[in-house]
């Protein structure tokens, strides 16, 4: 009896490899393990984001509105779920994207305001400070990008015949993957030129005047 028993769960086991069960938990695996990077790389803007908008208050404080506009952003994002079941929902991670794109946009206006101040942008806080923003988007891009192909592979291998009809015994739904809606705003890495210009030559004296006659 013990005998017949080890030869069923093999045979079932081997059943289970052959019609992709195995690939589809590897696949959904990777999908997991993808977007809890996409979600580190994301908070790790996010906390930047307080000590950022404090260096640039210290200069310029008068762009309040600016300065707001990012502080806003990064609190929606922080209100927005984020959790694994995301992958599941294309409505919560279309809500996701939306808020993520949104502090996207309030950070570039915010860079795009620094640039009328010399002294903030030579500043060495400031500098560091950026460097790891743009480091952070660069990571961010990357984990995007791979979140997306694990997505594919999962979504095209539980449509394939016969993993779909495992697929469809066992539950298995597609997942839900970023669309491409601004992808290119979304994942372009902030440029930020360190240079500070240099002051505009002085002008000329103006020649003497001639003596009377």
């Amino acid at each position: 009896m013990r005998r017949l028993l080890t030869v069923l769960a093999a045979l079932a086991t081997l059943s289970l490899t052959n019609c992709g069960y195995n690939a589809i938990q590897q696949n959904d695996e990777q999908v997991k393990s993808a977007w809890s990077e996409v979600v580190n790389q994301y908070q790790r803007r996010a906390d930047l984001v307080p000590n950022l908008v404090n260096s640039v208050k210290g200069f310029a404080q008068q762009e309040k509105d600016v300065l707001l506009g990012v502080t806003n952003a990064r609190a929606k994002v922080g209100s927005v779920q984020a959790g694994p079941d995301v992958v599941n929902d294309p409505a919560a991670l279309q809500k996701f994207q939306a808020g993520q794109g949104g502090l996207s946009s309030a950070l570039s206006r915010l860079l795009v305001v620094t640039e009328n101040y010399p002294q903030l942008k030579s500043d060495q806080l400031f500098r560091d400070l950026m460097a790891q923003l743009e480091g952070t988007e660069n990571r961010i891009t990357v984990a995007r990008n791979r979140y997306i192909k694990a997505v594919q592979d999962y979504n095209v291998n539980i449509r394939t015949f016969p993993n779909n009809l495992t697929a469809m015994a066992f539950g298995y739904k597609t997942k839900a993957n970023f669309t491409v809606d601004n992808e290119k705003d979304i994942s372009t890495a902030p440029k930020v030129d360190f240079n500070v210009p240099s002051p505009a030559p002085a002008p000329a004296p103006a020649p003497a005047p001639a003596p009377a006659k």
